[in-house]
């Protein structure tokens, strides 16, 4: 099963949370209790955001974390590569050079299509789209469905792509 990590998840919870509200400022505290997380994970992921320049801190009694960016231009993409690195379905897809069989491995070139096609539908989704339910309501939504319309890759034939295989003779 491919899957994000809890961690990664929890960070776009957060995230969301902040861009549901961007211009005020949030404490990790109340970010923990808006978002139903220990506290010490919120701080963790906090950092982590904050190294990845995705929220800047504020110190003092009045402080507390706000987004550099605004909510449009800050995707989830953004938020996968800041907890997890770069989005990578198998190693070979970002780097050269980590496989014994690369050099004569037939399927690298399409898991570099599919990783592109995975970044590209993070990348396609911004906090915005995902928080806004929650400016609406202000609480935590329970499900937010959201359209991605993937750009037509180029195939080798104009053929149509069959809906299913051909019966086996």
């Amino acid at each position: 099963m491919l899957k994000l990590a809890k961690l990664t998840d929890y960070a776009t919870v957060v995230m969301t949370a902040i861009a549901a509200e961007p211009a005020q400022l949030h404490s990790a505290q109340e970010l923990a209790d808006r978002s139903h997380l220990p506290a010490a994970t919120v701080s963790k992921l906090l950092k982590m955001l904050a190294k990845a320049r995705l929220i800047e801190a504020t110190r003092g009694a009045q402080g507390g974390y706000r987004l550099m960016r605004s909510p449009e231009s800050i995707t989830v993409a953004d938020v996968v590569d800041a907890v997890e690195g770069p989005i990578a379905v198998t190693s070979c897809s970002i780097h050269a050079g980590d496989c014994s069989i690369e050099s004569s491995c037939g399927t690298r070139a399409n898991w570099r299509l599919i990783n592109e096609a995975i970044r590209q539908a993070l990348a396609a989704v911004t906090l915005a789209q995902i928080a806004a339910p929650m400016r609406r309501v202000g609480t935590m939504p329970a499900e937010n469905p959201i359209t991605f319309h993937p750009r037509k890759a180029k195939r080798n034939s104009d053929a149509p792509i069959p809906a299913t295989r051909p019966a086996a003779d």
